[in-house]
């Protein structure tokens, strides 16, 4: 039988890059996000200025999409500094993909599957 110092796994630099890269593309992610939305208002959103209409609509709904995947990714990089729950790690450096900072998301994910051995 093994005793508690063999199943201690040692914690490496991997999970807390991971979840550091991923918070920074989540937050780069947020802020591009209400960037486009303001954008999809002004050329023709509700009451837009442009008079694009359902266009400005659908820009409006990617800017949208765009901060709730900022927002997973931010969660997700929470979780890998805590080495909590490894699936939702993996889905916030997916999601951190998405950011106009992708590369991080991509370093990301390839932190937290190196580090899968060290989540709860």
């Amino acid at each position: 039988m093994e005793s508690q110092e063999e199943k201690k796994v040692e914690k490496t630099w991997k999970p807390t890059t991971a979840g550091i890269l991923a918070i920074i593309s989540g937050v780069i992610g947020c802020i591009y996000s209400l960037v486009v939305a303001i954008i999809g208002g002004i050329t023709g959103g509700v009451g837009g200025l442009f008079g694009f209409g359902w266009f400005g609509g659908i820009i409006i709904a990617i800017g949208v999409i765009l901060l709730i995947l900022g927002v997973i990714a931010i969660i997700g990089g929470a979780a890998a500094l805590r080495r909590k729950s490894w699936g939702l790690a993996l889905a916030g450096s997916i999601c951190a993909l998405f950011s106009p900072a992708g590369i991080l998301g991509i370093l990301a994910i390839i932190f937290v599957a190196m580090g899968k051995s060290e989540f709860q």
